[in-house]
């Protein structure tokens, strides 16, 4: 009988593990839930846009606002997502957005003009912001330190696998419902969220002490409105404007870069700043945070670049470039748990950082190399390699960067890291999508000069082949003007497709730059302090 009382009294230790256990995965699920939405709302909408476009007899140029309206509101908001969480409640900020998300979404759906879903996409901008940095925080404190960065893998798989199946099933959605259900579908799936965020996300006791303290820094909020949402106009539209050649780049540039200046000195001066700069004087914080600044880069470019390549040059629909896509995401997926796994048993996974790096690098490698009469595989292979090292390089680095963050800090921690992660996808995007026209500006001017060649082949009838274009040969085409015009067709594809895959292996050399920084990571923490709920 003495034999079995450690048993009985072991009991109810045991199922209060296992409460504890549940409780932290249904914790992690809501606010994935969360965020993912959010996420996916990003990209899920691009793929309607000529379908928006028609149903309000909208320009090319005036639709893509309601994309720039949503990543303006959502950029300037994130930085700040830290401060309104200590002062309202991270809970009820948390619960505040993803309700105002859903009605926003809605009101996107049912809107009946293009200045109503500017708006509505600029409400819903704001309110998704905080989704991101507040689950990710959470997740960080519900977690123990031992299990961190399973916690950003689980966390990272929703981040970067709802991207990947935005065009896809954005253009499910649109062929065979209709645009507006883009939107409606996130009121469901948003509300269940609320409601499991409601019934088991609870503030940690520090923060409900911290809650109400502190005044408002207008300086800091004023300055950050004008540099982030200056800024984000300009990423976003300024390649369309031909960039400084036109007189408002100029001005929104110097406004933006003024006020970013002087965020930055009044941040690092006031006590209770809105942002908190003085973060990245920890380098165990702000190593990670360049080095993810570097890979979003690189990834959010790509989600450019392959929908081009597949669609304008191999002549795809969206829904087959969306599935030619996904095994992308599977990659990241299947690395993910992986990581997840090793890291639970107490592996140093930094190690696993540097295999990321060399195997996106390989990827963008194999991909600079493609052609247009290459198989669908040769495409598909490369991506799947990104993927697995993209799943190996961003739990790692999320893990590492807010680890080394006191507990009262980790909601401007958060915050900062996303804004970094957002001003390097606004970059990358901005950046390569120039770098694409330019050089094939570079490249088709470059064909065109051998098109001379085209009247020494009609006078001599011998094989011809263009430089450059190795697969086409001008012994393929007729005589006359319709012939002109095929030949100008293959220079045009034969010029983007050159600089693709000019881009491609620029992206693969910033990668061995991000492999020479994963040295300088710092040991995973052993002990961190437990935290309360």
């Amino acid at each position: 009988m003495a034999a079995t009382i450690p048993t009985e009294a072991a009991r109810p230790i045991t199922a209060a593990h296992a409460a504890e256990a549940a409780r932290k995965w249904i914790v992690a699920a809501s606010v994935i839930l969360c965020a993912a939405l959010e996420v996916l709302d990003s990209s899920i909408v691009n793929v309607a846009l000529p379908h928006m476009q028609g149903s309000f007899a909208a320009g090319v140029d005036e639709i893509t606002w309601v994309i720039t309206t949503y990543l303006v509101a959502a950029g300037i908001m994130i930085p700040t997502t830290g401060w309104i969480a200590g002062q309202f409640g991270r809970k009820r900020y948390f619960l505040i957005s993803i309700i105002t998300f859903v009605i926003a979404s809605a009101m996107c759906g049912a809107a009946q003009s293009l200045n109503q879903i500017v708006v509505f996409r600029f409400l819903q901008g704001i309110a998704g912001a905080a989704l991101q940095p507040l689950s990710q925080a959470i997740l960080m404190e519900t977690f123990p330190p031992e299990e961190q960065t399973l916690a950003m893998a689980v966390w990272g798989m929703g981040m970067m696998v709802a991207p990947l199946l935005g065009p896809t099933v954005g253009g499910y959605i649109t062929l065979n419902w209709n645009w507006r259900w883009n939107f409606y579908i996130n009121v469901p799936t948003g509300i269940a969220a609320a409601c499991m965020v409601s019934a088991f996300v609870h503030d940690p006791s520090y923060l409900k002490r911290l809650k109400g303290a502190g005044r408002a820094d207008w300086v800091g909020i004023i300055c950050l409105i004008l540099a982030l949402g200056l800024g984000e106009v300009v990423m976003d539209r300024g390649e369309r404007a031909d960039w400084f050649a036109t007189a408002w780049v100029w001005y929104f540039s110097i406004i933006a870069a003024g006020a970013f200046g002087t965020l930055i000195i009044h941040e690092l001066r006031t006590p209770q700043p809105i942002v908190q700069f003085r973060l990245f004087r920890i380098k165990n914080f702000s190593l990670p945070t360049a080095l993810l600044i570097t890979l979003v880069f690189t990834a959010y470019g790509m989600q450019i670049l392959n929908p081009i390549f597949l669609q304008d040059l191999l002549g795809y629909t969206s829904w087959q470039a969306g599935l030619l896509m996904l095994p992308r995401g599977l990659g990241l997926t299947a690395a993910m748990f992986f990581l997840g796994g090793i890291a639970r048993r107490g592996y140093d996974t930094r190690p696993l950082v540097a295999l990321g790096f060399i195997l996106v690098g390989v990827g963008l490698t194999l991909l600079g190399g493609l052609n247009l009469n290459m198989a669908v595989w040769n495409f598909v292979w490369p991506t799947v390699i990104q993927g697995v090292g993209m799943g190996l390089v961003f739990p790692n680095l999320s893990a590492a960067a807010l680890s080394s963050i006191p507990r009262e800090q980790m909601g401007y921690a958060t915050s900062l890291f996303s804004m970094t992660r957002n001003v390097g996808a606004s970059i990358g995007t901005s950046v390569l999508t120039t770098l694409l026209v330019r050089r094939q500006q570079i490249q088709q001017s470059y064909l065109v000069q051998h098109l001379s060649i085209f009247e020494a082949w009609r006078i001599s009838q011998q094989p011809v082949r263009i430089p450059g274009a190795p697969h086409f040969d001008l012994n393929q085409l007729v005589n006359g003007k319709r012939g002109l015009a095929m030949i100008y067709g293959v220079v045009q594809a034969q010029a983007m497709m050159l600089s693709l895959n000019n881009i491609y292996r620029t992206l693969a050399a910033i990668m061995v730059v991000g492999l020479l920084l994963c040295v300088m990571l710092p040991r995973p923490q052993k002990q961190t302090a437990a935290v309360s709920h």
